[in-house]
């Protein structure tokens, strides 16, 4: 886990804020992008280990982003988690590894986080 790279993607400061907090007290490296066009203009220069992706968000959503990733050979192997509190939503995820529900359970979201980046 020891240097692995996450890049949290959402519209909400006080959410990626959370999100880092929980990854970098379990030793990964944690980039933020506030919406999907910020995440693409980050993965295109350096693919993160795994998107952490918000469903529901202003300007591209996670729906977009996640097919933006899969469709770009460079990035198309990256894990995405898909986020959400909204139960319509976990069906416009289904392209990604894995979905996790909001209101975040940290110990559950490492295991998740683990898993995938370990596949």
């Amino acid at each position: 886990m020891a240097g692995k790279r996450i890049l949290v993607v959402d519209d909400d400061p006080d959410i990626r804020l959370m999100f880092r907090l929980i990854l970098e007290s379990a030793g990964y490296q944690v980039g933020e992008a506030r919406n999907g066009v910020a995440a693409l203009i980050l993965i295109k220069d350096s693919p993160p280990d795994l998107v952490i992706t918000d469903m529901v968000m202003d300007g591209m959503g996670g729906r977009e982003l996640i097919e933006r990733i899969r469709s770009d050979e460079r990035t198309a192997k990256v894990p995405i988690l898909a986020v959400t509190g909204h139960p319509a939503a976990r069906e416009q995820a289904a392209r990604a590894d894995a979905v996790f529900d909001k209101p975040i359970d940290r110990p559950g979201l490492l295991a998740k986080v683990s898993s995938l980046i370990d596949q």
